[in-house]
């Protein structure tokens, strides 16, 4: 379910943005809405939202979530700050490869790969299949900020139903993929004390 909490500003991002440009009257003031420079004041206050409710419940965020949204604070205020959406089409390489270099850090930095961190408490898996899965997670951030990359600079106009809708495609794919794979590996559980607590 925390996968997909960061697809609740963009839905709202993507339904501002399809909107016929209109104004209305909110608190005693004119708000334009419609098109990409409102949507990303949306998509600015949505992750404020979320991000600022989930952070009062949990009393903490987990350090991809601050990252982004530090990103979309970052990239969607220079998107409005300069009036164009060039900053805000990079927003989405940058934060999926971010976090590739994150996961792949964790090879040699820390006792235990992120995936393991992330997972370990759940499920208990021999030393290869963590690292397989991990390389796994490394190579999806890749392609996805790849992929966002090239529609938003080549595809210009479809670029942001592709940042909403292909992403989560892509996410959820991913997901199945991983799914299969662990369903394959489960029998291999080893105890806690194990080779699962070591990279090597």
């Amino acid at each position: 379910m925390k996968q997909f909490i960061d697809f609740i500003p963009l839905l709202l991002f993507f339904i501002v943005f399809k909107l016929d440009p209109r104004t209305v009257e909110f608190a005693g003031q004119s708000i334009e809405l419609g098109g990409i420079f409102s949507a990303t004041g949306v998509l600015i206050a949505s992750s404020v939202v979320v991000y600022g409710t989930l952070f009062a419940v949990q009393k903490r965020l987990e350090k991809g979530q601050w990252l982004t949204l530090a990103a979309c604070l970052l990239f969607g205020g220079m998107t409005l700050a300069f009036h164009s959406e060039t900053f805000l089409k990079w927003k989405a390489p940058v934060v999926n490869w971010l976090f590739a270099l994150g996961f792949a850090g964790s090879h040699w930095i820390g006792d235990k790969l992120l995936i393991q961190r992330m997972m370990g408490h759940a499920i208990s898996l021999p030393a290869p299949v963590w690292r397989n899965l991990n390389l796994a997670w490394i190579a999806f951030f890749l392609i996805a900020g790849s992929a966002n990359l090239f529609v938003a600079f080549t595809f210009q106009s479809i670029w942001v139903d592709f940042k909403v809708f292909g992403s989560l495609g892509m996410t959820l794919l991913f997901l199945v993929g991983q799914g299969i794979y662990l369903s394959r590996h489960l029998h291999d559980e080893q105890p806690a004390n194990g080779p699962t607590d070591s990279k090597d």
